[in-house]
């Protein structure tokens, strides 16, 4: 652990103002989150925790709700960020079993703890693209610092991850071709015909309109989560798991990303971020006595 991101309460999260406090907060990332997550359960011994240990078949929406809490921490929670990481060694520490190849597996693993955390690089360097803009390459540098600094955060020591761009492609095709599979979670996560429960979450007059609807929205649903899954996957990684993607469907993303690239930067800090960043946001700018300004052209991304 580098002791320049340590302190006395522990590793810090990024820096106020860099490339992850634009894109993790931002709405966007919820449409980044389901590549990500497909993409770590794709490595067998993550795919058989998950599968055994996690109640993301019978509680999808708590499931949910607890992850996306927990990642906004790692990056706005301040000094609730160490805490969270190690919340989260201490929840995995009882994580074990044996994986679809037939290998003992422990969660806190280096390399299976590592992959569930490499993962987010990729997906948010190539959803960009799409979603927000192409990020330069001082940009993709300065998100790849701040994403090994969330490492720190989450327990992951630095002989365990690459500590630069350039060693890290090496090591994630290397992960691709030696270790990805379309695992059983992987299935369930890009099925569009499995069972899930209508949202339990929100104000009980739309939980209760929502129950009776729920036959009639989960179709569509099921689709455009596969649709959003596997198209801002990174390519690489869509053809080691084995994910079929055509030229009509990238046509169809593409439209779709130029849309959201159009609406999401005009919409007020309240609808474009998230409860947490959004907060956080603020009371950086009040520290620095600096007003909240209006978003800039369509999807830009600010680092530093």
């Amino acid at each position: 652990m580098s002791s320049t991101d340590t302190g006395r309460t522990g590793p810090v999260p990024p820096p106020p103002g860099g490339v992850l406090w634009s894109l993790a907060g931002d709405v966007r990332g919820l449409l980044m989150l389901p590549a990500a997550l497909t993409l770590q359960v794709a490595h067998p011994a993550v795919g058989a925790g998950v599968d055994e240990h996690s109640v993301f078949r019978t509680d999808p929406w708590g499931r949910g709700e607890r992850s996306l809490r927990s990642l906004q921490l790692w990056v706005y929670g301040g000094e609730a960020a160490a805490e969270e990481g190690r919340r989260l060694r201490t929840l995995h520490r009882t994580i074990q079993g044996t994986d679809t190849r037939g290998r003992r597996y422990h969660a806190l693993t280096p390399a299976n703890y590592a992959w569930v955390h490499a993962t987010g690089f990729p997906v948010y360097q190539h959803a960009a693209r799409y979603l927000v803009r192409p990020l330069g390459e001082a940009q993709e540098r300065a998100l790849y610092r701040e994403w090994l600094q969330v490492g720190r955060i989450l327990g992951i020591h630095d002989r365990d991850m690459p500590q630069t761009i350039e060693e890290f492609w090496p090591y994630y095709r290397s992960v691709l071709a030696d270790e990805i599979e379309r695992t059983p979670v992987v299935e369930d996560l890009v099925a569009t015909d499995r069972p899930v429960p209508p949202p339990d979450r929100g104000p009980s007059a739309v939980r209760l309109t929502l129950r009776v609807l729920w036959p009639l929205l989960l179709p569509p649903l099921a689709r455009f989560r596969r649709f959003v899954t596997v198209g801002l996957m990174p390519p690489e990684a869509r053809e080691a798991i084995g994910l079929a993607w055509s030229d009509a469907e990238e046509r169809r993303l593409r439209r779709f990303c130029a849309l959201v690239r159009c609406v999401v930067p005009v919409l007020p800090e309240r609808l474009r971020y998230l409860p947490l960043a959004r907060r956080a946001r603020a009371a950086w700018r009040a520290e620095r006595g600096v007003r909240a300004i209006r978003p800039r052209p369509a999807g830009s991304v600010r680092s530093g």
